[in-house]
């Protein structure tokens, strides 16, 4: 059995790893300020700690084994009208905690990052090696983070592990996807299914696509976070590891709609609407590297599970 703290572990991702740990026999720790989490996104059975990553060094001692980080900003739109809070949270929050890491001498960590950090791509399946070009302050501050933890590693011998999603989606369980405000295209659609939306917007329809919109690749919150529990095991003294988590293919907004239609025997009105700026056609990731280096493939890639996941998830929570 080994002791982690999992910062941000009262969110959507944070928790579901969170979770995994404890059926996998481990001690859990959870570092949340709930300013976008909330208390039933805390698995039973971890201990809760209510404080900021900023003071990590309050909280952090030898008896850990390793962090998951998963405490950050994360709404794109805010971070263009609010750089600063992503700046200051993100990567002066990481700072913060990497500097009690190495206070408290846990010398391992595992990190999320995501897709935002590649901006509008060049190719159609991005690879670790793709260039990395953020588009918003968001996918920069993340970015920033990714090139610290690099030099954590070489300075100081942490192993890091920088896990970057595409879209994660579905649930688990009891723990789903409770963003306030919600802007992920799943649970949007389900808004409308369960009448909380009239209808659900498609930002262009005459993209370079099969359908004439947009491709992502989604991947299941559950097969994420098992990427986790493998990046654990692998991280290695001295490296910073970077994978790409997705499953490699990729469904168009009018695919994602219509197996919502599927799933919940629902009307979904969808209205067209003007394309978004910076919205690449296609954004589908290569998971070449989580599979050679961190042994793991996604198991829960159909999209009908994913939905139908989300959907379950979605009736139970539904006030």
């Amino acid at each position: 059995m080994s002791k982690y703290l999992v910062t941000g572990g009262a969110g959507y991702v944070g928790g579901v790893v969170a979770a995994h740990l404890l059926e996998a026999g481990h001690e859990v720790t959870v570092l949340d300020n709930f300013s976008t989490g909330f208390g039933e996104g805390v698995p039973a059975g971890a201990t809760l700690i209510d404080g900021r990553i900023q003071d990590a060094a309050r909280y952090l001692d030898p008896s850990f084994d390793a962090v998951l980080h998963f405490a950050a900003s994360s709404q794109v739109g805010e971070s263009v009208v609010n750089p600063g809070k992503y700046w200051d949270n993100n990567v002066g929050g990481t700072l913060a905690l990497l500097t009690a890491m190495r206070g408290a001498g846990v010398r391992k960590l595992v990190f999320s990052s995501t897709a935002a950090t590649y901006g509008e791509p060049t190719e159609g399946l991005l690879t670790e090696t793709s260039v990395t070009a953020p588009t918003n302050p968001y996918g920069a501050s993340k970015l920033a983070v990714d090139h610290m933890i690099a030099g954590e590693c070489v300075a100081h011998g942490l192993a890091a592990v920088s896990l970057r999603y595409f879209n994660v989606a579905g649930a688990y369980g009891e723990f789903g996807e409770r963003h306030d405000p919600e802007t992920h295209l799943i649970p949007l659609v389900l808004q409308v299914a369960l009448g909380q939306r009239e209808s659900i917007s498609v930002f262009g329809d005459d993209y370079p696509t099969p359908d004439g919109t947009c491709v992502r690749d989604y991947i299941h919150v559950a097969d994420l976070a098992q990427a986790h529990l493998s990046a654990l095991r692998v991280a290695a003294e001295g490296e910073h590891l970077i994978c790409n988590l997705g499953n490699g293919n990729g469904f168009s907004v009018r695919e994602v709609i219509e197996t919502v239609r599927k799933v919940t025997g629902r009307e979904i009105p969808e209205v067209v609407a003007p394309r978004r700026a910076g919205d690449p056609a296609v954004l589908v990731a290569s998971a070449r590297t989580a599979h050679e280096r961190l042994g793991w493939t996604p198991t829960r890639s159909d999209l009908t599970g994913i939905v139908t996941d989300a959907w379950n998830f979605a009736r139970r929570n539904h006030s």
